[in-house]
């Protein structure tokens, strides 16, 4: 649509055109700009109103901005993978509590900083659970931020050496919700397990953890080599909290041997098809 045909062929009408153009740029409202001479078509041929115009034209911005925003806290998020709750199969996995999960990804557990901890033998999908809740906090326009133990220890202990430990400890407190994948992975020095209580405590009654752990609780003592600090973040992390512990065959093995069926059949075939 031109700037005449919006305004019947009317100079006036035409500047008016050019001015609402002009000043769409300027509020950076590109979608509705882009959106404009279609409404405008619309509401000159009488298929919507001018208030049914204005209520289309922002309503196009609302949603792109919304799309944008969502884009950014995606990209924060961190998520090593596009996993999403519903790509969990709940019938291969009979071990995982499918009410449970479900529950959790209504994301009630949020509004009161409640803890959930996924603990299981590797493999089970404790770590693609937590991708999906995250996932889904960040959809429903919460922070969330996925990151290992063994990464933020690291990172924390960087900006201890470079003086801006609270801006570090900061960055881990804010986010509605923060994953911390493969707790007990690996053994953590004396400074490390501080650090980890650091972030823990932090958050405690602020905002969500998600702990994945191939290490059950009873365990976490003897993992942390601690005690004291190992029953200290217990009890922070299961004031609000949930375990979701999950028993039943690995999705890596499962998908490996699904896939080596795949290339026996294949292997058997094309066999079968040159004899």
């Amino acid at each position: 649509m031109t700037a005449t045909s919006s305004g019947s062929g009317s100079g006036s009408q035409a500047q008016i055109y050019q001015r609402l153009r002009s000043h769409l740029a300027f509020l950076k409202l590109r979608a509705a700009a882009e959106a404009l001479p279609a409404v405008l078509d619309a509401a000159r041929d009488g298929e919507v109103s001018v208030l049914e115009a204005l209520e289309r034209l922002l309503g196009i911005e609302a949603d792109a901005t919304g799309a944008r925003q969502t884009a950014s806290r995606l990209h924060f998020a961190n998520l090593p993978a596009p996993w999403r709750i519903e790509d969990y199969d709940f019938t291969a996995q009979p071990g995982a509590d499918e009410a449970l999960i479900r529950e959790l990804a209504s994301l009630r557990f949020l509004a009161d900083a409640s803890n959930v901890l996924f603990i299981g033998p590797p493999g089970v999908g404790k770590t693609m659970l937590a991708i999906g809740l995250a996932r889904a906090a960040a959809q429903a326009g919460h922070r969330a931020y996925f990151t290992t133990c063994e990464a933020i220890v690291r990172k924390l202990t960087k900006a201890i050496a470079e003086h801006r430990f609270d801006t570090g400890l900061r960055f881990f407190s804010q986010p509605k919700l923060l994953v911390l994948d493969e707790f007990g992975y690996r053994r953590l020095d004396e400074d490390g397990r501080s650090l980890l209580f650091e972030v823990v405590n932090a958050r405690y009654l602020k905002g969500s953890i998600i702990i994945t752990s191939h290490v059950g609780i009873a365990e976490w003592a003897e993992r942390l080599d601690d005690p004291m600090l190992a029953a200290a973040l217990v009890d922070r992390l299961l004031h609000r909290g949930v375990i979701v512990a999950i028993n039943g065959p690995s999705y890596r093995m499962r998908t490996h041997q699904a896939r080596a069926e795949e290339l026996r059949l294949a292997t058997t075939g094309t066999t079968g098809d040159q004899a």
